[in-house]
């Protein structure tokens, strides 16, 4: 679960060592000491409060944030076995890959642009004053074959709304990957006290549509020409679904 609570840590120091881990997703800790110029007492001192606090965990030799997010599940189709889980700050190539190819093979443009970021930042899943980011990944075999994402602004008057992505490679779908998927990340923005999730599709991904009709999300409005695809003119469809 993602802290609601406004990012307090009592000391700046705190605050620094909280903010670079989180900017930068996943960090060595003599690294990130050295660069922030710490005496090493007293970033020991510190890394332990916010450890204890379920602001930080260490994993692999390395700080990140803490997300709890919920464990691991196990899924068989015909004879497809799949996990879906919360992504780890390891899989951020793997969902950049994911989110490109699905994007290219289906004209997800809302998808493109979290690839963009993402790979710009070099940090996966966020939590900070301004933004929340969290992300959940489909896996066969440890490789990302799909994923879901949800983006929230900290601001409070847009801070019951979250936008969301979610996509399957085309090779993996037809075995009910993206509706686990979507029922994670919908469970996720839930518990975590979020009250509406939307996204836009172009009018032309009509599978994209057809999915999310299916699973009660309705049309809120509809921008005509928004989009500029191949030459054409295409209509931006914006979808909602109430928690």
């Amino acid at each position: 679960m993602v802290h609601r609570d406004p990012l307090e840590f009592g000391h700046d120091d705190r605050k620094r060592i909280y903010e670079h881990v989180e900017r930068h997703g996943a960090v060595d800790p003599e690294e990130a000491r050295t660069e922030l110029g710490i005496e090493p007492g007293g970033f020991r001192h510190h890394v332990a409060i916010l450890k204890r606090d379920g602001r930080l965990e260490e994993k692999d030799g390395t700080l990140r944030v803490t997300i709890d997010a919920g464990a691991e599940e196990e899924y068989r189709s015909d004879d497809l076995e799949f996990h879906i889980r919360p992504a780890r700050q390891e899989d951020l190539a793997g969902i950049v890959g994911a989110i490109r190819q699905v994007a290219e093979e289906r004209t997800y443009i809302e998808a493109e642009s979290v690839a963009d970021e993402i790979d710009h930042q070099e940090a996966l899943l966020r939590h900070n004053e301004l933004e929340a980011r969290m992300f959940f990944v489909a896996t066969v075999d440890s490789d990302v074959v799909g994923w879901v994402h949800l983006h929230a602004p900290e601001l409070e008057k847009l801070s019951h709304t979250a936008e969301l992505t979610v996509g399957v490679l085309d090779g993996y779908q037809g075995h009910g990957i993206g509706s686990h998927l979507l029922a994670r990340g919908l469970e996720w923005a839930a518990t975590n006290g979020y009250e509406k999730v939307y996204q836009s599709v172009p009018s032309s991904n009509e599978d994209a549509i057809a999915f999310l009709e299916g699973h009660d999300w309705e049309t809120e409005a509809i921008r005509e020409d928004h989009y500029k695809l191949n030459g054409d003119y295409v209509d931006e469809v914006m979808m909602a679904v109430e928690l």
